[in-house]
């Protein structure tokens, strides 16, 4: 194929108006604590951190965007799609100039290890954060109308064309002080934002629009990190709700969202401040396992990807109970669960082509998750009775699976999305009756999210899947390849040149 991606010489200026701080624009009222010039291209991610002499220098290199700056850059490049929306909806732009307001979701994830590099600089860590948007919807209201109307929306907003980076990183995302001190301007800027209007000219006007913001994109740890909530093994078995693990195994469908950010910002001032000088055990369950301060709104909600992932991990190990069947004895030896596994591994491989992964990922998971390999696994189960029981337990899992993996579940499978109540009653019956050997007590957090609280979510958002972090992590091969491909080697400016791509 040709190849796409020019080095970086050639973005010669006929590109520049593609990357931020192109296009002029103003907000009003302007912007809080946030520079007014617009021409603002990459900028150093610890800028605003006056090093003092007792502060420890950020062993960190990071590049960012300015917020509003990147937002401007993205709604520029949808103005076709802006004014064809408004044709199509058979409205005269010359006198659509206010009351659009455009959605926007972000995501952000640790990446693990990224070493290659051997460039000139401090040492950074080998670990990088991404924190990107994706531009969901513009809508616009007209005076006299009660109802929006939506003029643009993304078609395919798990795609790593529509996720936008913002800010790049080398930093683990463990390290709290390091992660907020880079994420906190880019707070700040969002948080002015909401308090403000954009003024842009689209099709040769003037217009002005107002920004919602939904973080959706995370995966749990990063949303226990951002929401300070203790971390994923919690007892406090869920984001979204205050249920612990023991709860959730007993009654695994009849949850409902209570957590928001200020709720946990709320509770975090009950953990400093302990007004009712409780013991550490009574406060911890006051506060719900919240106990640090919360400092990025998250949105209550489940990360579809990962959803399939954990899930996917957790029917890896029920299929080797089944084939060493473990309901009939107390507690196996590791020689004999070794045994059990490398007899999935290689039926698995045999049947499926499909080679054990060191870590789940995405692929494997869904590869994992399909009718076939269920039969192939029934293979190795001895009994007829426990076979039908995994097939059963596997087909609700099918029925469930496209409700919250689905762009546009009201669409594309409305019977599974009616049924899901049904289905998932279904499903935790089964686990707690065949499968109580594994669900005493104990149920994963993705289990409980899947089982719970799915409805729900779609009832408000009218999606799961497409506010997913998929885009944001095919953006992560993206940062991969064009740092060992497209990027000058020195660390000072292999962020910038990334960033651009």
């Amino acid at each position: 194929g040709r190849q796409i991606f020019q080095p970086l010489h050639t973005l010669r200026n006929a590109e520049k108006e593609l990357l931020p701080g192109f296009h002029q624009y103003e907000w009003q009222p302007s912007l809080k604590n946030v520079s007014s010039s617009w021409d603002v291209g990459i900028i150093d991610g610890l800028s605003g951190w006056t090093s003092s002499v007792d502060d420890v220098p950020a062993d960190t290199i990071s590049r960012r965007f300015r917020y509003d700056v990147a937002l401007v850059s993205a709604v520029k490049d949808l103005e076709e799609d802006i004014m064809e929306g408004l044709r199509e909806r058979g409205l005269d732009d010359s006198s659509c100039t206010s009351g659009f307001t455009v959605v926007v979701k972000e995501s952000c994830d640790g990446m693990g290890d990224v070493s290659e590099k051997h460039g000139s600089g401090p040492a950074v860590p080998e670990k990088a954060v991404r924190f990107s948007f994706t531009i969901m919807s513009i809508n616009i209201r007209l005076d006299d109308e009660e109802d929006a109307v939506t003029i643009f929306q993304e078609q395919k907003p798990n795609s790593e064309l529509s996720c936008r980076p913002l800010c790049l990183m080398f930093v683990d995302e463990s390290d709290h002080e390091t992660l907020t001190a880079i994420l906190g301007p880019v707070v700040a800027e969002r948080k002015a934002m909401l308090e403000s209007r954009l003024i842009l000219s689209i099709g040769g006007m003037q217009r002005s629009f107002r920004f919602f913001f939904r973080g959706t994109g995370y995966d749990e740890k990063m949303v226990r990190e951002l929401e300070g909530l203790e971390a994923s093994g919690s007892t406090y078995v869920c984001t979204l709700c205050d249920s612990t693990r023991a709860e959730a195994s007993k009654n695994m469908v009849l949850h409902s969202i209570t957590r928001s950010h200020c709720e946990n910002l709320e509770r975090y001032e009950i953990w400093r401040k302990n007004p009712f000088s409780e013991s550490a055990d009574e406060l911890r369950d006051r506060v719900k396992g919240v106990s640090a301060k919360p400092f990025m709104e998250t949105q209550p909600t489940l990360d579809a990807l990962h959803c399939d992932i954990g899930n996917a991990t957790e029917f890896y190990k029920i299929f080797q109970d089944e084939i060493g069947e473990v309901f009939l004895k107390s507690n196996p030896s590791r020689e004999e669960r070794r045994r059990w596994r490398s007899a999935l591994d290689k039926q698995l491989r045999k049947k499926l082509k499909l080679k054990p992964v060191m870590r789940m990922n995405g692929n494997f998971a869904r590869r994992l998750m399909t009718r076939e390999a269920v039969e192939a696994v029934c293979e190795l189960i001895p009994s007829e009775e426990r076979r039908e029981s995994l097939l059963k337990l596997m087909d609700l899992y099918f029925q469930m699976k496209p409700v919250w993996r689905s762009t546009f579940p009201a669409r594309d499978c409305p019977d599974q999305l009616c049924r899901y109540s049904y289905n998932s009653q279904q499903f935790a019956d089964l686990l707690s009756t065949t499968y109580k050997y594994r669900y005493d007590g104990k149920i994963t957090n993705y289990l409980h999210k899947t089982l719970a609280h799915v409805p729900e979510i779609i009832e408000r958002d009218g999606s799961i899947g497409a506010w997913a972090s998929e885009g944001n992590e095919s953006g992560n091969k993206l940062f991969r390849r064009f740092r060992k491909m497209n990027a000058r080697q020195s660390k000072a400016f292999e962020l910038e040149d990334v960033l651009k791509h």
